[in-house]
């Protein structure tokens, strides 16, 4: 037999993943520098055999906190995305297959949170809260279910339809088994695919949020506030925001790569 094609999208985004995870994990193996450690013997100096990256008004190592703030800004993508997928999957399973009053009251639900930017939404939640990342993920959380549970729905409202689901029930099977161990499963695949891509979007907004100082704050290494750091330096010293900034489109890529890789590997063949 014929190996099956390498699916080329999956693997990049995989590999760009793995290798940051591996930063995440142990930052401390592949930094030069402590993130925090001021050096005012080496303030402002630019991209050098000492500091690849430069360094800051501080004279702290870009390189170091850049790759430090792999740890915060994974944590971001992973902790503001978990609940939403959890919680966002189980309501949609429940509306889907219930019907009824249950789909109009959620679609309601579903209407006024889309009314309102999602980002100036977020921001007015955390502003309410306060500065953190703990206050990040409850804003995050508390709006972004909707999308995953709008999702699941869709989905679960057409696979019970069919016959296998029909089949269940006058098997005398409970509608948790039917709903969990035979719909859900087939259903799931779009919400994960909309998963990665929303880990992307959720660093994106902890970055954002971190450049107005609502995210994570100083002196916590996070690509949003280093961004924030070089904002008056761009014509003298540009490579405070610039590395930082290359390291979250190129993370976002990856997680974009692996959303798309996923995709064409789950899509149904004829």
């Amino acid at each position: 037999m014929r190996p099956p094609p390498i699916n080329w999208t999956f693997a990049a985004g995989a590999a760009i993943l793995l290798a940051a995870i591996l930063l995440a994990i142990a930052p401390g193996a592949f930094a030069p520098y402590e993130p925090t450690k001021f050096d005012y013997k080496a303030i402002l100096k630019g991209p050098s055999a000492a500091h690849l990256f430069g360094s800051d008004n501080f004279g702290r190592d870009i390189l170091s906190r850049t790759i430090w703030a792999f740890r915060v800004d994974l944590q971001i993508a992973l902790f503001g995305t978990l609940f939403p997928v959890l919680f966002g999957t189980l309501v949609g399973a429940a509306v889907g297959y219930a019907g009824g009053w249950a789909q109009v009251v959620f679609g309601r639900v579903v209407d006024a949170v889309v009314t309102f930017p999602f980002l100036v939404l977020i921001i007015a939640i955390v502003a309410v809260l306060g500065p953190g990342l703990i206050n990040l993920y409850i804003a995050v959380s508390t709006v972004g279910w909707v999308f995953y549970a709008r999702i699941v729905a869709a989905e679960v409202a057409v696979q019970r339809r069919l016959d296998y689901a029909a089949a269940g029930r006058v098997m005398g099977y409970s509608t948790a088994r039917i709903l969990l161990r035979h719909i859900l499963p087939n259903a799931i695949t779009a919400a994960i695919v909309y998963w990665m891509t929303d880990m992307a979007l959720c660093i994106l907004l902890g970055s954002s949020l971190g450049y107005l100082g609502l995210g994570a704050q100083p002196p916590t290494a996070e690509w949003g506030v280093l961004i924030a750091d070089g904002k008056n330096y761009m014509r003298t010293a540009w490579w405070i925001s610039i590395f930082p900034g290359l390291a979250i489109v190129i993370t976002g890529l990856g997680f974009s790569l692996l959303g798309d890789g996923l995709a064409d590997m789950l899509r149904p063949r004829r």
